[in-house]
């Protein structure tokens, strides 16, 4: 019989039911990929995160309802609050974390978690075809970042209005398409979508900021920022960006802990 704890974490939450859920659960070993698969898949969150412990660090990977993905912010931190919260991970320290998109850290500083992750660069796109058809808005302007389409419109309140066709946006060659717009009480606002990848809206993104932080920081000529991303839930982010790095901050409140028991012992690597 395997027996998993799993601990629900809301990162980037400043209150009771905001920011974006995740399902955290340290291992001992890896087990097959497709367990895994099927726990995010049972989840039915925007991520689940799993974690083995290493000689120096972790190991992290990341799962959607749909897929394994390269980098996830919030589950991240969901995940520093669960190591400390265990007492896994001495929080006066930085813990290292070996990832698909490289090395990854996280520091604790005035109660909030500080993830330390690569800066994505981005270069300006033509529109895809169908996409302002699928945000049901016109589009100032257009930008590609590896996996994703980062689009800027005209004011937050556009950004805050907005209700894609999700069906129609499917269709877009890409892993998710965030939103984004200057704001009068943030530096910036945004949202994240990724309805290929089982994820209609994201509540809170923080992989989406090694985009955002760099192209806002250029814009507004500053290294320091406060993002909103303004969905339902809503989360907030504390952004600095130094040299190919992009710092995210953000505080997590401790949701709910689990014990999954499985027969399916084959699973086990």
């Amino acid at each position: 019989m395997l027996s998993l704890r799993q601990d629900i974490v809301h990162a980037f939450a400043e209150g009771s039911f905001r920011g974006n859920p995740a399902a955290v659960v340290v291992l001992d070993v890896w087990p097959k990929e497709q367990l895994m698969l099927h726990l995010a898949q049972d989840n039915n969150l925007s991520e689940t995160t799993f974690l083995v412990k290493e000689k120096e660090g972790w190991h992290i990977r990341w799962f959607t309802p749909v897929a394994e993905v390269k980098l996830c912010g919030h589950a991240t931190l969901a995940s520093g609050k669960v190591l400390h919260e265990r007492k896994l991970w001495d929080a006066e320290q930085t813990i290292s974390l070996k990832s698909r998109s490289g090395l990854l850290k996280i520091a604790y500083e005035n109660e909030d978690y500080v993830l330390d992750f690569p800066a994505q660069k981005i270069d300006a796109t033509r529109l895809p075809p169908g996409l302002e058809e699928a945000l049901r808005c016109s589009v100032s302007e257009c930008y590609g970042s590896g996996e994703d389409f980062l689009v800027l419109l005209d004011d937050e309140e556009t950004v805050s209005k907005i209700k894609p066709d999700f069906s129609f946006l499917k269709k877009i060659n890409c892993r998710g398409v965030t939103i984004t717009a200057k704001s009068d009480k943030y530096d910036f606002v945004s949202r994240f979508f990724a309805p290929g990848y089982g994820i209609d809206e994201d509540p809170v993104t923080g992989s989406a900021h090694c985009t955002l932080a760099p192209f806002w920081a250029e814009r507004l000529h500053k290294s320091e920022m406060l993002a909103a991303q303004v969905s339902s839930r809503g989360g907030l982010l504390r952004l600095r960006v130094s040299g190919d790095r992009v710092f995210i901050a953000g505080k997590a409140k401790h949701f709910s802990q689990a014990l999954i028991e499985s027969p399916f012992t084959e699973n086990i690597a």
